[in-house]
């Protein structure tokens, strides 16, 4: 796999029972990068090893006076130069690609369950730990993936530099391979602590994290309420938390790195002491101790990878596991036993009884707004994931369960826009390029959501010399918008995509009431023939409605046209008009006198009184 074939045409489907198990598949799935980075580590690693040979063959030449044998040393040193460059270069290249491919698979991944879950993620994981594991955590993935060849490469350089050490010199050769476990095994009994204050660490970077973005995404908010200065202040006592946990996983790191240092010291002392000892009495040459004095200094390169390892580990350790639990969440699939043909028909949810004729306009009543959001989700076809307690029967169109067609059909014939819609950094333009049936074009729908001000807005903003405003860029959330021109945007680019069943979540929630009057006219009339679902409580937009349903405690109660409902349903009324209990009594108890002479009603009154 090379970088400039990425994006993945499928990422895998991967291992989400633990997060080792998940970095041990992203290791799998790219064997082969992993195999040439392992066969250029050796390269590079063996070259090093054979420096030592090389300087003490040069050694012993100078001792002995040997032209010819210093002269193939000199060669010998210029080949393993050679070797080392080509290894260590081809290495650096194959681990880097390792680790951008591993990312990559990761954000795939993470961005095809985003896309499969839609809203149902942020109610089951923070906001702020998606942005977390998508970047950091991400990072962190990749450099395990990429650190695990090296590690591989060195542990193999390592066996066989000890093994040669034995046949060359056994007298020196044992000392080295003795102590090289002893060196790299020495770090594990502090690895567990290490690993735990890493976790720690990673935790509340991860809050702090979720804090920032939240922060962030209600800033306009917090300053509307003066909330901004209490919210810093959590954030500030956040990021101190970390800030402590950073510097205690620190300390422990160092400590193994001081390890990591002395131990080998003592070992490079013990060799040539006892080297010099054994050189002195004539049992081994000059260039042998050399050699082998060479070659346990070299083993400290390869030993790093040791540490380097073990950190990456418990670094990406909780990584992975922050990862998985995003990727282990599911929705209810059913298998897929319908042709990719959209259905055409009225639209019916079974839990709650809600019936929307076929090319009506239906609205759609809620006294609970969250209960709102999850049947405008239900209607979408878009299912409780698998940890809901009891399966939650199929929506129909036309009769058709939208479960049992494929996801791309299901997501074509219904369109659920959110109250919350999210415009995406771009032009115009390019914010409108949807997927459409093409029967609705952008200044059509842009008419119908009463954009009129907001293109004269971008085209003030825009720096084409003609001022088209659809080549203006919106800034990342629409940000540089307010929330009615933001809100008004998203519903054109509903309206151009033009799906058989439009489902809309409040969509003129955040306009004044003229505009809200004329966007539901423009609604109406745009989607004229189509099947439209509006929840909203407004009775500019209700009025104009073929159709009005009343949904309580989660089943519908009552159905019929706006004024029909305000009349006869004291629910309805009470939740579009705003009537508190006292209003409600006292028109209850008027309307018992309703029609009697005054003075008759008045006594009435009074008697009631």
């Amino acid at each position: 796999m090379q970088i400039r074939d990425l994006p993945f045409s499928d990422p895998g489907d991967p291992d989400v029972r633990s997060g080792p198990r998940f970095l041990f598949w992203l290791g799998r799935s790219q064997l082969t990068g992993q195999l040439k980075s392992l066969g250029w580590g050796l390269l590079h690693h063996c070259a090093i090893a054979g420096l030592p040979l090389a300087v003490g063959l040069a050694v012993q030449a100078v001792v002995d006076r040997s032209g010819r044998d210093l002269v193939l040393a000199g060669g010998l040193l210029v080949v393993l130069g050679a070797l080392i460059s080509v290894g260590d270069t081809m290495l650096h290249r194959t681990a880097v690609t390792n680790w951008i491919t591993a990312a990559a698979r990761v954000q795939q991944l993470l961005a095809r369950r985003t896309a499969e879950l839609g809203s149902a993620l942020t109610r089951r994981v923070a906001a702020g730990e998606v942005v977390a594991v998508s970047t950091g955590d991400v990072e962190k993935i990749g450099w395990f993936v990429e650190a695990l060849s090296r590690f591989a490469a060195a542990a193999t350089a390592l066996v066989l530099i000890c093994v040669g050490l034995v046949f060359y010199l056994p007298s020196l050769g044992v000392l080295v391979a003795v102590a090289t476990p002893v060196l790299a095994l020495a770090v594990l009994p502090l690895l567990p602590r290490a690993t735990r204050r890493a976790d720690l660490q990673r935790e509340k970077a991860g809050r702090a994290t979720e804090l920032a973005s939240d922060t962030v995404a209600g800033l306009r908010v917090l300053r509307g309420i003066g909330g901004e200065e209490l919210f810093l202040g959590r954030y500030r006592r956040a990021s101190q938390e970390v800030r402590k946990a950073a510097v205690r996983s620190a300390r422990m790191w160092a400590l193994i790195s001081a390890i990591q240092v002395l131990l080998p010291g003592i070992l490079l002392i013990s060799l040539v002491w006892y080297g010099a000892t054994l050189a002195r009495d004539g049992r081994i040459e000059i260039g042998q101790l050399v050699t082998v004095y060479s070659a346990a200094t070299l083993m400290l390169f390869p030993l790093r990878n040791v540490e380097e390892i073990a950190m990456a580990y418990s670094f990406s350790r909780p990584s992975a596991q922050r990862a998985v639990r995003v990727l282990s969440l599911r929705r209810t699939v059913r298998p897929s036993t319908l042709e990719a043909v959209t259905p055409r028909g009225d639209l019916y949810d079974p839990v709650t009884g809600l019936m929307a004729p076929q090319g009506r306009f239906t609205a759609v009543v809620c006294g609970d707004p969250d209960e709102a959001g999850r049947l405008a989700e239900r209607l979408g076809g878009h299912a409780e994931p698998d940890e809901a307690p009891e399966p939650v029967p199929s929506v129909l169109l036309g009769g058709v369960p939208l479960d049992e067609l494929p996801l791309d059909t299901a997501r074509t014939a219904v369109l659920v826009q959110d109250k919350d819609p999210v415009l995406l950094s771009g032009t115009l333009r390019e914010l409108l390029d949807m997927p459409s049936s093409g029967h609705v074009t952008a200044e059509e729908a842009l008419a119908a959501a009463q954009c009129g001000d907001v293109l004269a807005a971008l085209a003030q903003a825009s720096v084409d010399a003609d001022g088209d405003p659809m080549n203006t860029r919106i800034t990342e959330r629409g940000r540089s918008l307010s929330g009615g021109q933001r809100q008004r945007l998203a519903l054109a680019r509903s309206l151009i995509t033009d799906p058989e069943v439009l489902v809309l979540d409040e969509p003129t929630s955040a306009v004044d009431s003229h505009t809200e009057a004329r966007v539901a006219a423009g609604i109406q009339r745009l989607r004229g023939g189509r099947t439209t679902v509006a929840f909203a409580s407004s009775p500019l937009l209700l009025d104009l409605a073929d159709r009005v349903v009343l949904v309580h405690g989660g089943t519908v109660v009552a159905a019929g046209t706006h004024r029909e409902l305000v009349r006869d349903e004291p629910r309805y009324r009470a939740v579009v008009t705003r009537e508190t209990d006292d209003e409600t009594a006292a028109r209850e108890e008027f309307a018992v006198v309703d029609g009697l002479p005054p003075a008759r009603a008045i006594e009435e009154i009074e008697e009631r009184a």
